[in-house]
């Protein structure tokens, strides 16, 4: 493979890395938005979804790396596992805003996101009490197939990386035309600019918080699915590895920001694929959060973000 193949061919393996960071991204942007609440539970709501997903698949009989399904019929299972994951984790991010947070929701100070960080630790360990410690080989029913460009010893692309990437526009293409445009997510955006001159004018902001939650938490579903596909692995351990650096990501685009969140998780896969290729997959972490402090010292509100008054 020459040097220019290589390349290409981490770009490709970072675009969709990316993509699935910035699912990822996009739950802690959604809350912080409109809460100025960093959900730390968003972690493991990932971490779950990856494993209600994998239940899923035993279901329909779907065990290891046999391909025992083609064409209709796998699109078929694989999107009836995707949206159940999505609902799933949809409904647990509803009951965690519901229970857990709405009670301190006029509480100041950081005990709100005191609560996310317990949160997710239950989750944690409630994962790790019923499904041990020991990492799991994920199921996976699609087929190995690829193509390459510049021949056979070029860069290669695989069907899977292809989904993930249709996969993903679609869902980050949806999301932002739902805030965009429709009347809930302009009510979410009224909310995120002024909660209380936005509760007089008629919007439930209950309904708004509850499903900024449910959209946040279902993408983070989706994004378990793609993680634990892509590794051929889950584990009670996933949700902290993945969710720091979809943090990041967040941060980087300028939390509260969705074009943001899905740039931030696009270069942060990119960097994540190359430094793994060019130094060493070791220090991966080190030149993400260097970059990641870098940018904050020159701009704090993130590439995309604006520095905003805090709301009282």
């Amino acid at each position: 493979m020459t040097p220019f193949d290589l390349l290409l061919q981490q770009l490709i393996n970072g675009l969709s890395l990316g993509a699935m960071y910035a699912l990822l991204a996009l739950g802690f942007t959604i809350v912080y938005g409109i809460l100025e609440l960093i959900n730390f539970s968003h972690f493991n709501v990932f971490m779950v979804g990856s494993f209600i997903a994998m239940g899923v698949l035993h279901l329909f009989g779907i065990e290891g790396q046999s391909v025992l399904l083609h064409g209709l019929p796998l699109v078929g299972v694989l999107l009836v596992v995707l949206v159940v994951t999505m609902i799933a984790c949809g409904f647990l991010g509803v009951i965690i805003e519901r229970f857990a947070l709405r009670p301190l929701r006029g509480v100041k100070g950081p005990m709100a996101m005191i609560t996310t960080i317990g949160v997710s630790y239950i989750l944690s360990n409630v994962v790790l009490l019923t499904q041990g410690a020991n990492e799991k080989n994920y199921p996976n029913p699609i087929p190995h197939w690829s193509f390459y460009i510049g021949g056979i010893n070029g860069a290669r692309i695989t069907v899977f990386q292809i989904l993930i990437w249709v996969i993903s526009t679609l869902l980050m293409g949806g999301l932002f035309w739902f805030v965009q445009r429709s009347r809930l997510g302009k009510a979410m955006r009224a909310t995120a600019q002024d909660p209380d001159a936005a509760l007089m004018m008629g919007v439930e902001v209950n309904r708004v918080i509850m499903t900024a939650f449910f959209m946040g938490s279902a993408l983070a579903g989706a994004a378990g699915l793609i993680f634990s596909l892509y590794y051929n692995f889950t584990s009670f351990g996933i949700g902290f590895s993945a969710g720091l650096r979809a943090f990041t990501a967040a941060v980087l685009g300028g939390i509260g920001n969705i074009p943001g969140a899905m740039v931030g998780g696009i270069i942060i896969g990119l960097i994540e694929s190359l430094a793994g290729q060019y130094i060493a997959v070791k220090w991966a972490d080190v030149i993400i959060f260097s970059i990641l402090v870098l940018v904050l010292i020159c701009r704090p509100a993130g590439l995309f973000g604006r520095l905003a008054p805090t709301k009282s």
